[in-house]
């Protein structure tokens, strides 16, 4: 079984490297740099393990030479710009990379008569702000440039499974964090910050919005979770999730716990890191993965803290 990998490089796309290598899967990367930075791979040990090749998901012609002469089996699109924060800074970069990357991939795919199996990752920020824990039928308000471009491309890979008969399906993903995210996704900034104010105590943590509230799962589950989806019998759009939501607050007073410390010295609420539009509660619905095909993640956001203090003390 041969698999290709977008965004090979980043938090997602090496942990589900890593774990198709240890199936026995040959797996080819694409990374849009011809000088990749392989220091997630060389941290869980699959450097060298996987053929990496440059290639732009928005080239056509690149992409159709690409998957024609590979002839995967599973084809993971992973690769994007993955901020919130940024895609309010960058909007048309954003929509780029998601809307064009993943319309171009279909596209090759309908052309090709490919008859593998392509996963797409898609985002709970779509959804906006959950009354009630969110499924895939759930109706969505995307408020941020990156959550529009995640909503028109959960739409076009429903239009292209229903229309051209193609086997693509998107995992709606809830936050999920692991020790390999970068440093300015908001749940690397307090375990790191928190850990500085350990060494310093007079070293001060800026924050925003404390009062956000998110389901947060374990990203090396999810990425379980997402060849879960991609190899069923009958491929549905399903959200990955844990089901249990807590504010950034009790994120950071928790991790502070952990470290012995009380968070309300060390931190400073900033207006200027407050977003112009701001998810307030996102909540994943986890009973339509169970149900449908026995997954359900076993890591909450307890045990996500636990761990990323846990591993960035070593």
């Amino acid at each position: 079984m041969k698999a290709l990998v977008f965004g090979c490089t980043g938090q997602d796309g090496s942990l589900l490297s890593r774990s198709l290598l240890r199936q026995g899967y040959e797996v080819v990367g694409i990374s849009r740099s011809s000088n990749p930075n392989l220091s997630i791979h060389l941290a869980l040990g699959i450097a060298g393990s996987l053929e990496i090749v440059t290639g732009d998901l928005c080239d056509f012609r690149e992409m159709l030479e690409l998957v024609t002469r590979q002839q995967p089996d599973e084809i993971y699109n992973l690769a994007a710009q993955s901020s919130v924060g940024l895609s309010f800074r960058q909007p048309v970069d954003t929509f780029n990379s998601i809307i064009n990357g993943t319309i171009n991939l279909l596209e090759v795919a309908r052309f090709a008569g490919y008859q593998g199996r392509i996963y797409f990752a898609g985002s709970s920020e779509i959804f906006g702000n959950t009354a009630q824990p969110a499924d895939a039928q759930t109706r969505r308000y995307p408020l941020s440039p990156y959550a529009i471009a995640k909503d028109a491309s959960f739409n076009t890979v429903q239009v292209y499974r229903q229309a051209y008969g193609l086997n693509c399906v998107t995992g709606v993903l809830f936050n999920h964090e692991s020790p390999y995210r970068s440093a300015t996704f908001v749940t690397r900034k307090i375990v790191d910050g928190a850990l500085a104010c350990k060494r310093n105590r007079g070293y001060r943590l800026s924050l925003g919005n404390l009062q956000v509230a998110r389901d947060w799962g374990w990203a090396e589950e999810y990425v379980e979770a997402m060849q879960v989806i991609l190899r069923a019998e009958h491929l549905q759009d399903q959200v990955i999730c844990t089901g249990r939501m807590q504010t950034l607050e009790y994120f950071v007073a928790r991790v502070f716990s952990v470290l012995d410390l009380d968070w309300q010295a060390h931190v400073d609420i900033q207006e200027s890191l407050l977003r112009p539009s701001e998810i307030l509660q996102s909540q994943g619905n986890p009973e339509p993965m169970l149900r449908c095909h026995g997954w359900q993640a076993s890591i909450d956001v307890d045990g996500v803290i636990d761990r990323l203090v846990a591993q960035a003390r070593t």
